[in-house]
């Protein structure tokens, strides 16, 4: 009997580790007023099980080494069971032989709308009806997307393909609420960021998500200068990119989240002529960050 418990319990502290994800939600309804404060809890407590309780992949990770994310949702509205919200959504990566985790990936969602009500069915189907659950997945996809890229060269092609294909799903909703996976609805919402990402003109981006974190962030504890080099060689991956795709937000986003740790390596370090051009990349990128551009040239 003792043998089957033990069986037992480890194959459910197996299942309770393959998850990919360990991320905080929080639910935000302060500018809704008159609605039962339960609907937000459980809507709290439905996200969390869904992105922490879920096997997104067939690959196993340890509880180290899940990823650390957050998704804030801001509720606006809340009519008819239709929640009218933005979603701030966030993961970042621990950099080896540091106690320093690094941003991976900041992005706010101003297109958010889903059918919400209380013991509502949160299951993953292939047709992806509900909107919320459509949401919830497509970003876990791009998280644990950008995470693998970071590790491995173009390791999170199969995340991406599964983000890309919700998309698709996504865009066959009529639903008034469906809002945010159609093309040219804006420059930066769900289907831009997927398919700017997979472009063959963006494959340099997708290059530097390794250089620069892998090659570079992970080599500085151990050879700062080394890891510095290899992260001003990224960054013409990044220049690469605007390069081929000007229109394309995701170099700027990048850099808008990018721009502290950025600021930082180069801040007192390396020659006047390698800091100068790195500047003029990122300004050329991103020109409303040249507070901290600045600071590179010091």
């Amino acid at each position: 009997m003792k043998k089957i418990f033990l069986l037992i319990t480890l194959a459910v502290s197996f299942v309770a580790n393959a998850q990919e994800l360990r991320c905080n939600i929080t639910v935000n309804h302060q500018q809704v007023q008159g609605t039962n404060q339960q609907v937000f809890d459980a809507l709290k407590k439905s996200v969390e099980n869904l992105m922490n309780n879920t096997r997104w992949t067939d690959m196993t990770f340890k509880e180290e080494e899940k990823i650390d994310c957050s998704l804030g949702i801001i509720v606006k509205k809340y009519e008819d069971n239709i929640m009218t919200c933005e979603m701030q959504v966030q993961a970042r990566r621990p950099v080896w032989g540091s106690n320093y985790n690094t941003p991976l990936f900041n992005f706010r969602d101003i297109s958010v709308a889903f059918a919400y009500r209380e013991f509502d069915d949160m299951t993953i189907t292939p047709d992806y009806k509900n909107n919320l659950v459509a949401l919830l997945a497509y970003y876990a996809y791009v998280i644990i997307g950008y995470d693998l890229d970071s590790f491995q060269k173009l390791g999170g092609s199969g995340a991406f393909a599964q983000a890309e294909n919700i998309v698709t799903v996504s865009q066959s909703r009529s639903e008034p609420e469906n809002t945010g996976w159609k093309a040219f609805d804006n420059s930066r919402n769900r289907f831009a960021i997927i398919n700017d990402y997979l472009d063959g003109g963006m494959k340099p981006f997708r290059q530097l998500q390794y250089d620069y974190y892998r090659k570079g962030l992970d080599e500085m504890a151990d050879n700062t200068e080394k890891g510095r080099t290899e992260i001003s060689t990224a960054l013409e991956n990044l220049k690469q990119s605007h390069d081929n795709k000007p229109l394309s937000m995701l170099p700027q986003i990048w850099t808008d989240f990018k721009k502290e740790e950025l600021a930082n390596i180069y801040k007192n370090k390396g020659t006047q002529k390698e800091k100068e051009h790195i500047y003029e990349i990122l300004f050329s990128i991103n020109a409303s960050q040249n507070n901290y551009w600045e600071q590179i040239k010091n």
